[in-house]
């Protein structure tokens, strides 16, 4: 089921550092409605990809909650969190992170070898996950043999190969020129009409206008919203 709702209440992340303890998220709230787009603004350090740990799982927050349709991500236990890393949430970061030694296709069938999917409908479902994301003739290739762009989709239809309904995207365009970086964000205003929730963080201006919601974050904290 793709729709749901992603709540975020009093969010803190909080650890020690030295002797000071440091917050790089301090009660920030946002709720971003199913199958939307939304930016995440902000300067380096801001905590903009610490949310988005927190989002995916990744990093348990010190205090507050993170709800997804009527689940709260911060109440799971190991077993259920990775099962939500595995169904739920796909993540697209700035460095590709494909294996150099395994073709496109084989690298988008990584994940659904960890979901448990049937060898059988591996290869098929990894096909139609690279026809989704424009690169249906480049299966074969080794990420050598392919452009950043090209690296970025085939990134991108691995994060979503077994469906999630969210997407995180950490400077997806930080790695590609303009036309290209263009070009990836066309690729996700597609998937966010196919039904997927998708948050992005990027330093990229032009990115944000094209969002549903820009979302800016200074020290930890929400600070204004540009509604687009």
């Amino acid at each position: 089921d793709l729709m749901g709702d992603l709540r975020i209440k009093d969010l803190v992340v909080e650890y020690a550092s030295g002797q000071e303890s440091v917050r790089p998220i301090n009660g920030l709230n946002l709720d971003v409605s199913a199958g939307s787009l939304a930016i995440l603004l902000g300067p380096s350090g801001c905590g903009k990809t610490t949310l988005l740990s927190c989002l995916g799982g990744i990093l348990r927050p010190s205090a507050g909650r993170i709800e997804f349709g009527d689940i709260d991500i911060t109440k799971l236990d190991a077993s259920a969190l990775s099962d939500y890393r595995r169904n739920t949430v796909g993540s697209v970061f700035q460095a590709f992170n494909l294996v150099p030694s395994l073709t496109a296709i084989e690298n988008v069938m990584v994940p659904m070898v960890y979901a448990g999917v049937p060898r059988g409908d591996r290869r098929r479902l990894a096909e139609t996950a690279l026809k989704d994301v424009g690169l249906g003739e480049r299966g074969k290739h080794r990420p050598s043999e392919l452009s950043g762009g090209q690296q970025q989709r085939v990134a991108i239809a691995r994060a979503l190969v077994n469906r999630p309904p969210i997407l995180l995207a950490d400077e997806p365009t930080g790695a590609l020129d303009t036309k290209t970086g263009h070009d990836i964000l066309a690729l996700f205003k597609r998937l966010q009409m196919a039904g997927h929730t998708i948050i992005l963080i990027t330093h990229d201006p032009q990115v944000a206008e094209s969002a549903d919601r820009a979302v800016h974050i200074r020290d930890g904290i929400l600070v204004d919203e540009v509604a687009a």
